[in-house]
């Protein structure tokens, strides 16, 4: 069995916290659990865990400060569980730092395929490998992750470094921002459906059964929301981002004076 590290679970419902920690126990993790948001937060912090997943209504501080105090001294992965799927909901765990989010209920197969996504996400303090029973929950990454250098309208997106600068600027984007930049980049025009983009972020992009929810898609949106704000598109005349209504995304057409 794979050795991944630390994987702490806070949850006060007692049946989803067993099985959180019989999931993450079967494919490799040395599991910790809690029960309310500051015991999770010191068992986090004296675990030093690889791996989060951490409830939103929690008994005593909510799932969200429980996030930015875990923000505050480590970068483990964090998934958050809600019964919530409203989109101020979700715009605030993934500001506060979640790298994801499952809707309660959920199915272990999608909580695996969640968890191993993160995992091959870039982290600069954690390198684990994905285990090898989630091999069928989730394909490996390599179509999307090619080298090379794209550009669109003054805007050049690095893979390799996983940089993105406009005329020179370097933009602060997140891994699902980045990640959605990137294949609508490479789609070259195509339109991008939601349940498209919620594959390419989550890192199942071709995996054909993968389940989509609609608080998947909603996810989408915000973090289409952001990356325009972060790129100051212009809603009337965008110059990288365009919205298909009632499919998706697609790439603003190419201006004949911008590279």
């Amino acid at each position: 069995m794979d050795d991944l590290g630390v994987a702490v679970v806070i949850e006060d419902d007692a049946d989803v916290r067993n099985l959180l920690e019989g999931v993450l126990s079967q494919a490799g993790f040395e599991v910790h659990t809690a029960s309310d948001g500051r015991d999770g937060v010191e068992v986090v912090r004296a675990k030093h865990a690889n791996v989060v997943t951490l409830d939103i209504g929690l008994p005593d501080i909510d799932g969200f400060e429980v996030l930015r105090r875990i923000r505050n001294f480590s970068d483990a992965y964090v998934v958050m569980l809600t019964g919530r799927t409203e989109e101020p909901d979700l715009l605030s765990a993934l500001n506060a730092g979640a790298d994801d989010y499952i809707a309660k209920p959920f199915r272990p197969r999608e909580l695996r395929a969640r968890v191993a996504a993160m995992m091959r996400r870039p982290r600069h303090e954690i390198q684990q490998q994905v285990p090898q029973e989630w091999a069928s929950a989730t394909l490996p990454p390599a179509p999307l992750a090619n080298t090379g250098v794209l550009h669109h309208n003054g805007l050049v997106l690095d893979h390799r470094t996983r940089s993105v600068a406009i005329h020179g600027e370097q933009l602060g984007l997140t891994r699902s921002e980045f990640d959605l930049l990137h294949v609508l980049l490479r789609g070259g025009g195509a339109v991008c459906t939601r349940s498209d983009l919620v594959k390419a972020v989550r890192g199942d992009l071709y995996e054909e059964d993968a389940y989509i929810s609609e608080a998947d898609e909603r996810a989408v949106e915000v973090h289409i929301g952001n990356l325009r704000r972060k790129l100051k598109e212009d809603p009337a005349a965008p110059r990288w981002l365009q919205t298909v209504r009632g499919v998706g995304y697609r790439l603003a057409p190419k201006r004949p004076d911008q590279r």
